[in-house]
């Protein structure tokens, strides 16, 4: 394969049981089914973290959470790390990224190695562009919550294409290949979809879309306050959650489904197009709602298709991969030195195991809305979890479990020693070639624009 162009779409908070590509009994996917029948689509795709700050961290760096330190140790990736831009460059590519989360931004250094960047927020859509601000307010009705003062109810998907389309015209008159790396927002909380999406999945619920967005926005202002007490919710308050949490889904899978068919209709080179989620969700798994604290399979387990890379693969659609698989492999297809970053080249080997790491973790918020929430059940020391077909192993500097899956609720360590053994000191080893930290971890005041948007994401109080 010539050197083709490549276009990584990462979309926020997707869990990959609730997608068409999985068998999910909703249509949420249907453009990423479709694009999967095309190409390779992967069932069993494993974030490296549970959150975007370290799991973008490591698709950033080619390294695991603990070894770049990003959202495990600091929030900055330490200078002594080459990025995954910097490595397309080194190889002739034109890199490109357009940014819808803060955590992808200046303020964490993983827009480091990228000729051309741009955070979509509140604060700088005046950078965006004339032609696709005034698409988009044309279009506010429709795909966005039309004229809210409200920055947590608007979608931005369609205003990422607009950008995106005159960004693909540019590179397009140019003569080198490109990287080009988009982070979609959505489906991440409040699960506020646009107003034509409202409705898509309120059949079988007890409340219109408007209804259910509302009380989706009121849980996602209240998040630790209901997670503190239990997340008691009835029946129908988590049917609805789910609904506009699938809207949102489904909403942004036809936004990519649109920029994939643009860059296939004016492509002038060859041009692998990767799309997946950075992590997934939680709804009611530990008790928990959003993507904290814990490495259950809902937040580890997301959607992958990867469309345009001819090769024959040595990896089907039912095994077991991870992000930095896939740069791997790509880096290789282009000429590019991916030096001792991880992960395989999937045209050639296959991996036995996933691994997700979390960093050191506290409960204050939660403790100050509900002082005798149970944290027993957490671990609060960094976590990395390994996970094979049967089993996933977790384990801290606070102790161990080993869960045989699906089940992951159960500590079976008594019951399978043989197994735990193996897969501790097999965890050990990986921690040891991996899993120690290369510099010194970083950590900077974030901006003011910056933190609004992390209030307005919920991350910040």
């Amino acid at each position: 394969m010539a050197r083709p162009n490549i276009v990584w779409i990462t979309l926020d908070s997707v869990r990959a049981d609730h997608t068409t590509l999985d068998g999910y009994d909703r249509e949420t996917t249907p453009d990423l089914e479709r694009i999967g029948r095309e190409g390779h689509a992967f069932r069993n795709c494993f974030a490296h973290s549970l959150s975007t700050l370290p799991s973008t961290g490591a698709m950033m760096s080619g390294y695991p959470p603990s070894r770049n330190t990003v959202g495990v140790d600091g929030n900055q990736l330490p200078d002594s790390i080459s990025t995954m831009p910097e490595r397309f460059a080194d190889a002739g590519y034109t890199t490109a990224c357009l940014s819808r989360n803060s955590y992808l931004s200046s303020a964490t250094g993983l827009d480091r190695g990228f000729d051309r960047f741009q955070w979509l927020s509140s604060s700088t859509l005046h950078e965006a562009g004339l032609r696709p601000l005034l698409s988009y307010a044309l279009n506010l009705r429709t795909h966005s919550a039309g004229l809210s003062t409200d920055t947590a109810k608007h979608s931005s998907a369609y205003l990422m294409n607009e950008v995106a389309k005159d960004w693909l015209s540019d590179f397009r008159r140019a003569d080198d290949p490109f990287f080009f790396y988009l982070h979609y927002n959505e489906p991440h909380r409040p699960y506020y979809p646009p107003r034509k999406y409202l409705d898509r999945f309120t059949d079988d619920i007890a409340m219109s879309g408007t209804e259910a967005a509302e009380f989706a926005l009121d849980v996602h202002y209240n998040l630790e306050d209901v997670v503190a007490n239990g997340c008691g919710l009835t029946d129908d308050e988590w049917a609805a959650l789910k609904a506009m949490y699938d809207a949102e889904i489904a909403y942004t899978d036809e936004m990519v489904g649109r920029l994939f068919d643009h860059i296939q209709s004016n492509a002038d080179r060859d041009t692998v197009v990767v799309i997946t989620a950075d992590h997934g969700e939680l709804f009611g798994e530990y008790g928990l709602l959003s993507h904290s604290y814990v490495l259950h399979d809902a937040v580890t387990r997301v959607p992958l298709v990867v469309h345009g890379l001819e090769d024959d693969l040595a990896v089907d659609g039912d095994e077991t991969v991870q992000h930095l698989d896939v740069f791997r492999t790509l880096l290789n297809v282009v000429g590019g030195d991916p030096g001792d970053t991880i992960g395989v080249d999937l045209r050639e080997e296959t991996r036995d195991f996933a691994v997700s790491q979390r960093g050191p973790t506290d409960f204050d918020e939660l403790l100050a809305h509900n002082s005798s929430f149970d944290t027993s059940r957490f671990h609060t020391e960094t976590l990395t979890a390994l996970r094979t077909p049967e089993f996933k192993y977790q384990r801290s500097a606070d102790r161990s479990e080993l869960f045989a899956l699906p089940d992951e609720d159960e500590d079976v360590s008594a019951d399978y020693p043989d197994e735990r053994t193996a897969l501790d000191e097999e965890l050990g080893d990986w921690l040891e070639q991996y899993g120690q930290p290369v510099g010194d971890a970083e950590e900077d005041e974030f901006s003011d624009a910056v933190t609004r948007q992390l209030r307005d994401l919920g991350y910040m109080e």
